[in-house]
């Protein structure tokens, strides 16, 4: 309670420290409202409404809802949106008032007025946020995607300092972070588990989200929890016009969507849905291989999920959402010998929010939310069962303040407070006859809190700063910790078309994924910070440059980052993860430190856009020796497996005509880290017998994997139906084949006369060939 008192007193004194700046004596108003989609009315979250003349602009928050003080008069302002055609509009500005935009899909524009596209890459120079990635969902749709299923994370894996885990994963490790170190949101709430089928898709379905907010450093003081990014996914909110229907035929899944209105004007909903088939196929060969002898079945696997929303005015100043999210994968197999073993993994989400509007310059968002990610694994065998499950749970309350004090000053205050239950390991096991009963279960909870203050400060046309504090602290049983985490940006304009940017930003992370390596399934365990296992923490700086080119239509920029952590977590060799009540003896404690540069070329307007990024990047790791132990690496400094030196990355979309799109992107990475024998050695019995080759390891990932590379096709042909809008979309995987390492293991090499062993060959194992793909998809 000290602590938080203490952190209100000080946002209070950040909030009033502003209060006494003194207004232009020009007399002023204020102009707010919403900007949305002219096809569905949708809002658009990060839609920039600007007075090009003054060189102010404001940008629409999740909502959509925008606010921007203007001196009295006359005025130009430009309306833009990735995606859409941007409006200008000239406005007698005589006394403050309400006027919201509606924006049509880019898809209608004239080649002629493309120009007017570029206003997005305007809004990225001019705005003091630094490192991050803006993605619409619509752009994604077009990239070629594997099986033709279009993967958001996959898209973001395309943009510099995010590497990917290997082949076929949708983990994300930006800027030398770990897999468990993103904070993953969907309308605020929380989302703990990502990945769909082992990691190659994500859970979030192109088809119900709106847009998504990679941050990769200098992170607004609203974000916090974790170490190394935030992905911050919206949904669409349905059409308020009309019902719609749309979705998709592909080669391994389906989806489905139903849009409309629940009050015309006043409230719509979105009710969206998919589901893969595989299991159709493994069911059926299975069933014409049963009497095979020796045939070995093959798993059953599918996933589903469900996404929900909903909206209604309450009037002109409450609006209230809904947002609901239900995944599940399901992993089978029942043996001919009577070994069964069913795994089921998944997320629910669920989240209320109401938006008011106390005054055009005056807002406030405040969020309830639920989540809950799980896993259960079930063995049958005759007459005796085992069970061990895991999850957590979160009970979550989030309310953020925006206050635009004046064309200078826009402030932000919020706080957050998020109920913990971690079930850390489930075990039972049983028998039929009941002669075998026992069971064991590990329940901790926490409570995490935060508050935040923050003001981005227009100090003049050249000059604009972005500060804030976030306080956070953490308790689980009588363990508690406390932090102070300061944030702050700066940008400075050389000229118009050439900005300068740097950043700083302190991270807590007080929950941690413990994840069993040697596992092939998603076993991993969410753990809170105790007094053995301290929150894990990271500072970084990041400092670059942005130049427009071409008249406005490209964006170049080159950003600089360091960043280093403490308190990495880790677990020393043959850690005991599951039924373990003194899990805190497992872990391991280390450093790590990243660096790197990213160059970004960028274009938005004409017949042919994209970009290119490329990163020059370093991630290192230390864990010493502790608890008796020789740590990770005997105590020296190694590379983890998802460090890559180099990553290029080249996509491009060209409008060949009305109704051919054509998309290309190209990868190349350095090979990924590993560690493999260096030799070996013969150990053999006091008789000469029983020779065994024993493996001579080096330090821990001193080789490299081949480099990877991939390049990617796919055509978009919309077809002509007598109602709604249908297109086929044909994608190429891997389109020259390349085998791409995803392991190395080593064989014995045999002499062909004596069957003696004399070598041992290194092979390569290769995931993805080149996959065709199509997928129909429709609108009506």
């Amino acid at each position: 309670m000290r602590l938080f008192g203490f952190a209100l007193s000080c946002s209070f004194t950040l909030f009033l420290s502003c209060l006494p700046l003194v207004l232009p004596a020009q007399q002023r108003a204020t102009l707010s409202g919403y900007v949305r989609s002219g096809a569905d009315r949708s809002v658009l979250p990060g839609a920039s409404v600007a007075v090009p003349a003054l060189g102010t602009g404001v940008t629409a928050d999740s909502t959509g809802f925008y606010s921007l003080p203007l001196p009295t008069g006359r005025h130009q302002l430009v309306i833009s949106f990735i995606g859409y055609q941007s409006q200008t509009r000239e406005l007698n500005v005589a006394r403050t008032q309400r006027i919201s935009f509606s924006l049509p899909e880019a898809s209608n524009e004239l080649g002629e007025v493309l120009v007017e596209g570029t206003g997005t890459l305007e809004q990225k120079l001019q705005t003091t946020q630094m490192s991050v990635e803006h993605l619409n969902a619509r752009d994604a749709k077009l990239l070629p995607a594997l099986f033709g299923e279009v993967d958001l994370l996959k898209t973001l894996q395309l943009k510099p300092g995010v590497q990917n885990g290997g082949e076929g994963t949708s983990g994300l490790f930006v800027r030398g972070g770990s897999a468990d170190q993103n904070l993953f949101l969907i309308d605020d709430a929380v989302v703990y588990n990502p990945s769909h089928l082992f990691g190659l898709f994500s859970v979030f379905n192109a088809d119900a989200v709106q847009s998504v907010d990679l941050y990769k450093g200098g992170f607004p003081a609203q974000y916090g929890g974790r170490l190394s990014s935030v992905v911050d996914v919206k949904m669409r909110e349905g059409d308020a016009q009309k019902i719609g229907v749309s979705g998709g035929l592909g080669l391994i899944s389906s989806r489905l969507t139903l849009e409309g209105p629940i009050v015309k004007d006043k409230g719509s909903f979105l009710l969206s849905g998919r589901r893969t088939y595989f299991d159709i196929f493994t069911r059926q060969i299975n069933k014409l291989n049963k009497d095979q002898e020796d045939f070995n079945p093959i798993p059953d696997y599918y996933f589903y999920d469900f996404n929900a929303k909903a909206n209604y005015k309450l009037g002109e100043k409450d609006q209230i959402f809904f947002t609901g999210y239900y995944g599940r994968d399901i992993f089978g197999f029942n043996s001919p010998n009577g070994f069964n073993f069913d795994f089921i993994w998944g997320n629910t989400v669920g989240a209320l929010r109401w938006n008011h509007v106390f005054s055009p310059k005056l807002f406030l968002n405040t969020t309830v939310s639920t989540t809950r990610y799980q896993y259960q694994i079930a063995n049958q065998l005759d007459q005796f069962g085992f069970s061990l499950s895991s999850e957590i749970q979160d009970y979550a309350l989030r309310s953020d303040l925006d206050y635009a004090f004046n064309d200078k000053h826009t402030l932000k205050l919020g706080l957050s407070a998020t109920n913990h239950r971690f079930n850390v390991g489930r075990l039972s096991a049983s028998s039929t006859d009941g002669s075998l009963n026992i069971g064991s279960e590990t329940i901790y909870r926490g409570q995490e809190a935060s508050l935040y203050a923050s003001d981005n400060y227009k100090v003049n046309d050249k000059l604009q700063l972005d500060y804030g504090l976030r306080f956070t602290g953490f308790q689980s049983g009588t363990d508690r910790f406390g932090a102070v985490e300061p944030r702050g940006a700066v940008r400075y304009s050389l000229t118009p078309k050439t900005s300068l940017k740097a950043s700083y930003a302190l991270m807590y992370q007080y929950v941690h994924l413990v994840s069993n390596s040697g596992a092939s399934l998603p076993t991993d365990i969410w753990y809170p910070s105790r007094q053995n296992v301290k929150p894990q923490r990271s500072q970084q700086v990041a400092t670059g440059i942005s130049f427009l080119l071409g008249q406005g239509k490209y964006l170049l920029t080159n950003e600089v980052y360091y960043k280093w952590a403490q308190n990495q977590v880790d677990f020393r060799d043959g850690a005991q993860l599951f039924a373990n009540e003194d899990l805190d003896a497992e872990f391991l404690f280390g450093k790590g430190w990243a660096y790197g540069n990213e160059l970004y070329l960028e274009k938005k307007s004409g017949r042919t856009t994209g970009w290119i990024g490329y990163s020059l990047a370093w991630t290192n790791r230390q864990f010493p020796a502790q608890r008796g132990g020789t740590g990770i690496n005997n105590g020296k400094v190694f590379f983890p497996t998802y460090d890559r030196r180099h990553n290029l990355t080249v996509v491009a979309l060209h409008k060949l005509t009305e109704r051919i799109n054509l998309t290309a992107s190209f990868v190349f990475t350095s090979g990924a880290p590993t560690t493999l024998p260096q030799g070996r050695f013969l150990l053999q019995d006091v008789f000469g017998d029983n020779v065994t080759a024993v493996p001579v390891y080096p330090d821990r990932n001193s080789y490299r994997m081949a480099p990877y590379n991939r390049m990617d096709l796919g055509m978009v042909y919309k077809l002509r139906p007598k109602r709604g809008e249908s297109d086929l979309t044909f994608s190429i995987y891997n389109a020259y084949n390349r085998r791409n390492p995803y392991f190395i293991y080593f064989e014995q090499v045999e002499d062909e006369a004596t069957g003696d062993v004399t070598n041992f060959r290194a092979r390569q194992v290769s995931l993805f060939p080149v996959i065709p793909s199509v997928t129909y998809n429709f609108k009506f």
